[in-house]
């Protein structure tokens, strides 16, 4: 897995290709959507979390954001100062420990090598209440790549997420940014118990 300096360099170099700069049009649509913004929702692999700031700004009340470099975290904690609904960590996803009603994926999964794919099913399922999900998108092309984004079919991401979760949607994303056209499924899964 690649560790805090893999990343910290990543940010350093500004070889972020993955941030778009503000809150995509699929997560702008899923977090639209949810009406209770009571709801603690998770971000994990969050980078500058454009995606929590909407959040926040949209009335959300328990948003927690998870990354392993500090420089988009101390991005965001800047866009954010004086917000006290949000909680903000440089912390490895695997050693988290909490309680949520959403995990908004954000291609977090696609970052994770192969290897570490079960443990991220496990470790999610772990971090979900009782009829909880994960909500968000998912990197769908071929790709032989070395380093992230790590790509799978949709069969082999079904077959990953139905060990632990009863699959609601995973479909290609129809209102992906430009950059990302015919790239992307949307997914929606229930935590099983």
């Amino acid at each position: 897995m690649h560790g805090t300096n893999y990343w910290a360099e990543r940010y350093a170099n500004k070889a972020t290709g993955w941030d778009l700069g503000h809150v995509s049009q699929p997560l702008k649509g899923i977090i639209d959507s949810i009406q209770n913004k009571k709801c603690r929702i998770l971000i994990p692999g969050a980078g500058n979390s454009f995606e929590a700031e909407y959040l926040i700004r949209n009335g959300f009340n328990e948003v927690t954001v998870l990354d392993l470099a500090a420089t988009p975290l101390l991005q965001l904690q800047k866009r954010l100062k004086h917000r006290e609904n949000i909680t903000i960590l440089q912390e490895n996803f695997f050693d988290h420990i909490g309680t949520y009603d959403l995990i908004l994926e954000q291609t977090f999964l696609c970052a994770l090598e192969s290897r570490f794919r079960e443990s991220y099913i496990i470790k999610s399922h772990e971090l979900l209440k009782k009829d909880g999900f994960i909500e968000g998108v998912l990197f769908d092309f071929k790709s032989q790549r070395n380093e992230p984004p790590y790509t799978a079919s949709i069969k082999e991401y079904k077959d990953l997420f139905q060990k632990k979760f009863e699959i609601k949607k995973m479909e290609p994303c129809l209102n992906s940014e430009h950059s990302r056209n015919g790239k992307e499924l949307i997914i929606k899964m229930k935590r099983n118990d």
